[in-house]
């Protein structure tokens, strides 16, 4: 018999300014941990469509693989050097169809394609002006770029117009490029697309929009819903949301798609998707093609519903309801929004709180992300709990 002594290794501590700042968190209850809550209802996901538990997607993919002969498990390298295969130029080929775009390139994910297009595309002496409520990923990206950036309130176009009428008077060579969302992560809203891509053709301003949580649940995205794929100078596509795989894609111009090839690091010094992962990719989007109409039928029920529940109860006033599938509910603080999710995941429903540095103090909220496979009487029973908790309040 082999006795093994068991040693436990101590690590070396977290630096104290760090291990303060984690203390900060847990005291005014901003800390997060990683969780699993498999057994509750599912209002808290980006599976939309449901597409990450449909089992004829990845039977899809399977036939999609044995169209490309001896594949590796992986790609090997960055695309510039050994992982550059045959299947991925493919799948560029059918989401550049897909989008109605000149050309798309593939990158990792939305966070790394952002990066990827602001930290390389605007250069020295440009401007980014962007949407204040624009996701992480998008501020990162800005702050790697050697351009100078300003924010114009949310979804106002009069406020994007002072911005760059400002940036005009003092800078009349640079490029000035405007970012915005058109579904924004944290209140499903969006801004008046039409008006905005007229603006900015008509003021020499290159428009990129971040359609992650457009696409699938709007087909091909907002945008292209409203013919206007051509107009926009960027359009940056994520696959983890209602497609329910992983990887992202920019749309654009071949000189946009090249530029970024030479330049964007996030995609030069990182191994590329795997194949498996592209055939994924490409077996969503075909299911979306074939079968995506009843899903995104039944999710605009789901959504249709919640808005009638919520004016029945006459609790409107704390919810931003919009025609995605994102609806939020404003409880500000971050202890009562903990309080309000813990209620509802004691009694089975998985409804995550947006806390305080996330969004402003005070914007502190629940965040209901709806499904096609969520049903009218799991609504009901989720919204009763909200009910009764404001009413409770007051």
């Amino acid at each position: 018999i082999i006795l093994l002594k068991i040693v436990h290794l101590k690590m070396p501590k977290l630096p104290e300014k760090l291990h303060k700042k984690l203390q900060n968190r847990r005291s005014d209850n901003s800390y997060r941990d990683l969780t699993r809550k498999p057994h509750l209802v599912d209002f808290s996901s980006n599976d939309y469509l449901g597409f990450s538990k449909n089992l004829d997607i990845p039977t899809i993919a399977s036939k999609i693989l044995m169209k490309y002969h001896n594949q590796p498990i992986g790609a090997t390298g960055s695309r510039l050097l050994s992982g550059n295969h045959k299947i991925h130029e493919d799948l560029e080929q059918y989401l550049s169809d897909f989008y109605g775009s000149e050309s798309a390139l593939l990158f990792n994910s939305g966070y790394d394609a952002n990066l990827g297009v602001l930290a390389t595309i605007p250069q020295r002496g440009d401007t980014i002006v962007f949407d204040e409520l624009s996701h992480a990923s998008i501020r990162d990206g800005i702050r790697l770029s050697n351009a100078k950036a300003f924010k114009f309130k949310h979804n106002d176009l009069a406020d994007l117009a002072r911005v760059i009428g400002t940036i005009r008077n003092k800078n009349k060579e640079g490029e000035i490029y405007v970012i915005t969302e058109s579904v924004f992560s944290m209140d499903g809203d969006s801004p008046d697309l039409l008006k905005l891509i007229k603006y900015c053709s008509e003021n020499n301003s290159h428009l990129i929009i971040d359609e992650a949580h457009a696409v699938g649940i709007y087909e091909n995205g907002l945008v292209a819903s409203l013919g206007l794929e051509k107009e926009v100078f960027a359009r940056i596509v994520t696959f983890g949301k209602a497609f329910g795989v992983h990887g992202a894609s920019v749309l654009g111009g071949v000189d946009l798609r090249n530029f970024l090839i030479n330049f964007a690091r996030s995609f030069i010094y990182t191994t590329a998707l795997s194949p498996h992962s592209a055939a994924m990719i490409w077996a969503s989007h075909k299911f979306l093609q074939q079968q995506g109409k009843k899903f995104i039928q039944e999710l605009n029920q789901r959504i249709k519903e919640l808005k009638l529940i919520v004016v029945e109860k006459g609790i409107q006033e704390y919810f931003c309801l919009s025609d995605s599938a994102i609806q939020v509910c404003k409880i500000a603080g971050n202890d009562r929004v903990k309080s309000l999710s813990n209620q509802l995941e004691q009694d089975g429903f998985d409804v995550r709180p947006i806390l305080s540095p996330t969004v402003p103090d005070g914007g502190e909220r629940l965040r209901f992300c709806l499904h096609t496979f969520n049903t009218e009487n799991e609504l009901k029973a989720a919204l009763e709990i909200v009910n009764k908790f404001l009413m409770h309040e007051e």
